[in-house]
Formats: C-alpha cells, structure tokens, sequence
C-alpha cells in the first residue's frame, strides 16, 4: 500500500508517524510550505518532500508514481479530480465532526458555538465539493460541559481521527478497497470560519 500524505503541523507529523508505526509505506508528503514540520519530519525520515505549487490545490503531478491511496492530514489544499485520479483507491481525509454535520474549516469550533452534546470524527472520500464525499468510517465522543474547541479537538478528536484513518487504511490493504457511504445531503450543515462568519 504506497501513500501520498498531504499534511501541515502537528496533526500532519502525527498521522504521518502513526501510520509509519503500522508498516504503512508513506512515499511522498505533500505540503504547502516548505519549512512546516510535516516536511522536516518526512525529511529526516528520507521519504520525498514536494511543495505545492498553490497552496489551495493539490495536482497530479505532486501526487507519487503509483501511488494506491491519497491520505490529507490538516490539509486545507483541494486536491484535483486528476490528482485523485493518478492514485489507485483515490483519497481519503479526517474531517472531526459526523459529517455531512459541520461541513467546513472550522467544525470543531462550531460544534461548540453550537452546544452540541456529541460530536465525533469521519473519515471520507475527497471530492469535488469540500468534506462532500461518501464516509468510509465514523465514530462518535461526548463533548465535556464547558470545553473548548481546543480541549476537545486534543482529548478526543485528533486521537480518534489517528484511529479512524489507521483502520480505514488496513481495510484498504485487507480488501483492495474502501467503505464508502453517501452522506445525507438532508442533514448538511457548514462551518465556516468564525472570522468570516463575525464580518
């Protein structure tokens, strides 16, 4: 299973060791800006280091050769229908809210401007639309009485999305293929960033 991993900051560093620790065959990392710490921990591991051209869009040819699977890990870059064509099983992301709930950049902040008593983490197929694509897993965690978004996203939202992209991941190398379930475009919400959201 040979993986292109899209990533920024500490998530990105996070998931790109976990799936290390597994036997994942991590080829290539992807990122936005040379000196971020996904790249310094992918250099230092002697795996390729690509810098977007536009840190907005992922194309094909930042992606590795035969690469199966496409995995983003705090990546706010869309990666293009040719990108996620030149992979075998196309992409994949960890959006931390149950999607198609909190759509958007700023979902775990909007889950508690919100008041929502639970919340949870997904993983999905990238698409055209942005967190649009068909879930592949989901699980869900209690938000504690006066967390922050912060706070949430550190106890129980990074560690289940490390979970979640691990297991999806043994699937694909089990089954040569990804669970994939439509989301309900009913029950969509957005969550824009909040900045925005003020002006």
């Amino acid at each position: 299973m040979r993986i292109t991993l899209v990533g920024s900051r500490h998530f990105g560093v996070t998931t790109f060791n976990t799936l290390r620790q597994h036997g994942v065959d991590i080829v290539r990392v992807v990122v936005h800006d040379g000196e971020d710490r996904l790249a310094a921990a992918a250099r230092v591991a002697r795996v390729d280091v690509v810098v977007q051209a536009d840190p907005k869009r992922v194309i094909a040819s930042e992606i590795a050769p035969a690469t199966d699977l496409i995995v983003t890990a705090h990546s706010h870059a869309r990666v293009t229908r040719e990108a996620l064509a030149t992979a075998k099983l196309g992409g994949i992301g960890y959006h931390p809210s149950l999607l198609p709930r909190h759509r958007g950049i700023a979902a775990v902040e909007w889950t508690i401007k919100e008041g929502d008593p639970i919340t949870g983490g997904t993983i999905y197929h990238l698409a055209d639309r942005m967190d649009a694509g068909a879930i592949a897993a989901q699980e869900w965690v209690f938000v504690k009485k006066g967390e922050t978004a912060r706070e949430l996203w550190e106890r129980a939202l990074a560690p289940l999305g490390q979970k979640l992209l691990a297991d999806v991941i043994y699937h694909a190398k089990a089954h040569g293929s990804l669970p994939a379930t439509p989301q309900d475009e009913e029950f969509a919400t957005k969550a824009p960033s909040l900045t925005d959201a003020k002006q």
